[in-house]
């Protein structure tokens, strides 16, 4: 019985002693793991300050592939979408930021992943040579600032105390009167087809939803002018007084 007993106990001593060196072994494994993922993120690091991006998104996408549950995996997803916003990826930047969302809805970066929304769809939105070449295009799609106008007002609403809030509401602003010129621009077309009752609908709308910004000023106009051509004189009265009252200096006031 003895025996049996010692016998046991040196088996259980010997499996123990395994156990604890594959322990050890595993633990060193994973230590020099980490130690190769942190090498391989730094130099990722290194090719984004010094302005190579595609390198550094090579470099950090291979990382992820290889590591996707490693001890960067989350910061790695984020750098990877500021990359893919930096180099103009629209559709893969768009695609990691819902990704990133939906899995960490709780991440404490989650209002960088909104405010890298929002400066993606602005971006996509915007069309520099345009704007270079001093050609105004109200008229263009706006559905790229409509998104963006939703991710930064999103933003501002579920984090109001982010570091990203500010700029936030300043590209709101920005964004509000974008979308208003748009809605100007169609107001005008229908103007120049004389559809009156669609122009002031069109510019009612703008007052409604876009009180605040300088297109309101024509917007009025429109509606006086509209309800004139429509022998509504009620509707022009008013429209007059909300101008009169709103914008003295303006050109239709100054020619009553």
């Amino acid at each position: 019985m003895l025996n049996n007993k010692l016998g046991r106990s040196v088996v259980f001593s010997s499996a123990l002693g395994l156990m604890l060196a594959g322990c050890s072994s595993q633990s060193e494994q994973e230590q020099v793991a980490k130690t190769q993922i942190e090498a391989m993120y730094e130099q990722a690091q290194e090719s984004i300050a010094s302005g190579n991006l595609n390198l550094a998104k090579e470099q950090l996408s291979g990382l992820n592939k290889r590591y996707p549950f490693g001890p960067f995996a989350l910061q790695i997803q984020l750098d990877l979408i500021y990359l893919h916003y930096k180099l103009d990826n629209t559709d893969e930047a768009l695609a990691a930021i819902d990704r990133f969302i939906s899995l960490n809805p709780n991440h404490k970066d989650v209002d960088y992943a909104l405010y890298l929304r929002g400066l993606v769809n602005q971006r996509a939105e915007h069309n520099a040579i345009h704007d270079l070449a001093g050609v105004d295009r109200s008229d263009r799609d706006s559905s790229m600032a409509q998104e963006a106008f939703k991710d930064f007002a999103e933003l501002v609403r579920k984090y109001p105390d982010s570091e990203y809030a500010a700029d936030a509401k300043q590209r709101l602003i920005a964004l509000k009167s974008r979308l208003a010129k748009k809605e100007l621009a169609i107001a005008q077309y229908y103007m120049e087809r004389q559809a009156y009752l669609a122009a002031a609908n069109r510019a009612r709308y703008i007052l409604k939803h876009f009180s605040d910004t300088p297109e309101v000023e024509n917007a009025l106009a429109m509606m006086v002018e509209s309800y004139e051509q429509l022998e509504l004189p009620e509707l022009r009265e008013d429209a007059m007084k909300v101008l009169r009252t709103n914008f003295p200096d303006s050109r239709l006031v100054s020619a009553q």
